[in-house]
């Protein structure tokens, strides 16, 4: 049975030929993106066991994700197909030197239709984690009650809670984000936002405050993303300020926060310290910048040693 289960929706990803509006593109490829799936896809390449619960449509796309998720080596046999909603589709506008611009036809997609009668609790029960997004809330109420009911059956279980706010603002209002997640990150026992992330969900703005803040809840460990500065990793018992990697090139930084989280995922199942998990983190997500496409750049853990070995300080 798979260590770790997410719950999300994937969707299939149009990306440019070229860079330019839209509107003068006119080659696409095809891909797959999905901060869930990314993170099931990044933990299989380091060596870990997942499954991923979703829904997709009856057609031709969700034949294409389950195909290429199956491929990566994650376990689907939880997903469902939807013969009344389609699959749902996502595409990419580059700029050189600007941020990446998404686009997304999801509204009603398949994924969209979760509910927790999609959810099998025997399954869940033998995981070790139950990672979870702030995307899946966003996506509808039932969507929203989906997540509420993992936590419920992971926290019955004695499994651990991951959760990545990952905040998505063209999908619901600040207030209405910080308020739902704010209520899961209390329910979790892994947190791994990202600074602006946490400031708004909390309304703090220093990392130190924001570290108390979410120990105070009882959450047991706390990853906060700072960017290119690296990350300030927490327990109850130690802050460490984790430097990030280099990169002689940012090629696309899109699904870097979900390298990161199944970086940090793979150090807690092997049993790592919270200064290696949070190493593991930033290389995996230092690594995945550097290559086109979501999965593209995730490695496989020879890559990630060899990658983290030639950023080794030589001490004399």
């Amino acid at each position: 049975m798979p260590e770790v289960i997410t719950i999300g929706e994937t969707m299939v990803l149009f990306s440019p030929m070229q860079n330019g509006p839209l509107r003068y593109v006119h080659g696409f490829q095809k891909s797959m993106a999905g901060a869930e799936s990314n993170v099931a896809i990044g933990l299989t390449r380091l060596g870990h066991s997942c499954g991923w619960i979703s829904r997709v449509g009856r057609d031709e796309f969700g034949e294409f994700l389950l195909r290429e998720i199956r491929g990566e080596g994650v376990d689907v046999a939880q997903v469902k197909m939807d013969p009344e909603a389609p699959t749902g589709l996502m595409f990419k506008e580059i700029h050189e030197g600007r941020e990446t611009k998404v686009y997304y036809y999801r509204r009603n997609s398949a994924a969209s239709r979760m509910s927790p009668d999609d959810l099998d609790e025997e399954y869940i029960s033998r995981a070790k984690i139950l990672h979870l997004t702030g995307i899946t809330p966003a996506l509808s109420q039932s969507c929203r009650e989906t997540v509420y009911r993992a936590i419920e059956m992971a926290r019955e279980k004695g499994i651990l809670v991951s959760f990545d706010p990952n905040i998505r603002l063209k999908l619901w209002n600040r207030k209405e984000a910080a308020e739902v997640l704010g209520q899961i990150l209390r329910r979790a026992d892994i947190v791994l936002p990202g600074l602006d992330e946490a400031q708004m969900i909390l309304g703090l703005d220093e990392p130190d405050e924001i570290i108390d803040a979410l120990l105070s809840f009882g959450i047991k460990k706390v990853a906060l993303k700072l960017g290119k500065e690296g990350a300030l990793v927490a327990d109850r018992e130690s802050r460490i300020k984790v430097d990030g990697f280099k990169v002689d090139r940012v090629v696309d930084p899109i699904g870097a926060g979900d390298a990161y989280a199944a970086g940090f995922l793979a150090g807690i199942l092997e049993g790592k310290s919270l200064l290696e998990c949070g190493r593991l983190a930033n290389a995996m997500g230092a690594f995945a910048v550097t290559s086109r496409g979501d999965i593209e750049g995730l490695p496989t853990r020879s890559e990630l040693e060899a990658f983290i070995e030639g950023h080794r300080q030589v001490a004399r």
